[in-house]
């Protein structure tokens, strides 16, 4: 498989929808890959059973608050200073790039930067889905090292972060994102292929594609085709009546209201917010819980709304979704689970919340 004019759009769709409203919006990550893919040409998906076991897998991509990727766009070469620093840190070449999470743009990006570095990317990523912070992800789980980071930004500079470990590395990289003006883009957990089989979210873009391909193909239902192929629950359709929002700590954090309409008529859903979806309430009642995935898409379209595009009065509806299975274990929700967030919640699977 190959990335190109024929399936980007469809990615980008999957993306946004697998980004539980996180990993910054898809828009401008799919107008820059198109434009990589026409001037470099097609980039390679290569499944990781396609690598020597020995190969070099770089996970990179973007960090910080994803309100700030509206306004503050990258170059496009960011990648392209990261890669011959990692190299030489770890004394061989990178033979693949592969996202650190595959939702929002941050799934996309990458595409960009393989492009113009002639590289594949894996089908695979760091999450499955996209979470807000550097050591919520499969390769932590599986006890890779966070080190040594790499961090650049749109300007040029660059920084090489050594820390003990993937907690410390979040503590100082996004203090670093902010004084690189909100945003970053940055490698780490970088592995063999032999390790990635064990340590990633695999097959995850083309998931993405497939999603995608889905909704797009829909004649008159896109949100029952959403559904459908990922075994979705809808949780609410409605109006977004308040949306509470604010940057802080390198984060976006808040919360929306959603009213019900038609069937669901004198509902009223609370989502908390910090980058992503992390909670769905109806009236003190939990209908979703991080780690799985809740996004909020037009309920005409079944295209997904990310947190920073949340609107009052936009009609929309919110799905929910089983996360990678890697997060329902025991050191998963220790790391993204509902208490990692401060939520005083035991976690309950989406499909047992709304079994009825």
């Amino acid at each position: 498989m190959q990335l190109d004019g024929s399936n980007l759009h469809a990615m980008a769709v999957g993306c946004s929808i697998l980004g539980a409203g996180g990993g910054g919006d898809t828009a401008i990550g799919l107008l820059a890959s198109l434009q990589a893919v026409e001037a470099f040409g097609p980039v390679p998906v290569v499944d990781l059973d396609e690598l020597p076991d020995d190969a070099l897998v770089m996970p990179c991509g973007g960090i910080g608050a994803p309100m700030i990727w509206i306004e503050k766009i990258d170059r496009g070469d960011e990648i392209a200073r990261i890669i011959p620093i990692v190299e030489r840190l770890r004394g061989k070449p990178v033979a693949a790039l592969m996202s650190a999470e595959i939702g929002g743009s941050n799934g996309m990006s990458p595409v960009v930067w393989a492009a113009g570095a002639g590289l594949p990317v894996v089908d695979a990523d760091g999450m499955g889905r996209a979470f807000p912070e550097v050591p919520q992800v499969t390769m932590e789980v599986a006890g890779i090292s966070a080190s040594p980071a790499v961090m650049t930004d749109e300007r040029g500079n660059v920084v090489i972060f050594e820390g003990i470990d993937g907690h410390w590395m979040e503590r100082m990289e996004r203090s670093m994102a902010v004084e690189f003006g909100g945003q970053a883009y940055s490698s780490e957990y970088q592995m063999t292929v032999v390790e990635a089989r064990r340590a990633t979210a695999r097959g995850t873009v083309s998931l993405a594609i497939r999603i995608g391909e889905a909704v797009l193909g829909a004649e008159h239902d896109p949100v029952g085709a959403l559904a459908e192929t990922l075994s979705a629950r809808t949780l609410i359709s409605g109006k977004v009546v308040d949306v509470e929002r604010r940057i802080t700590g390198g984060f976006v954090r808040g919360s929306a209201t959603i009213e019900g309409l038609g069937i669901d008529a004198g509902r009223v859903v609370r989502l908390e917010i910090q980058n992503e979806n992390l909670v769905a309430i109806d009236a003190g009642e939990v209908l979703a819980m991080v780690p799985d995935i809740i996004t909020v898409v037009d309920t005409e379209t079944a295209q997904a709304i990310h947190t920073e595009r949340l609107r009052y009065g936009q009609r929309v509806t919110i799905v929910a979704f089983p996360c990678d299975p890697i997060w329902r274990t025991e050191a998963g929700l220790a790391l993204a689970g509902p208490r990692a967030f401060g939520y005083d919640l035991d976690y309950v699977e989406v499909e047992r919340l709304n079994a009825g």
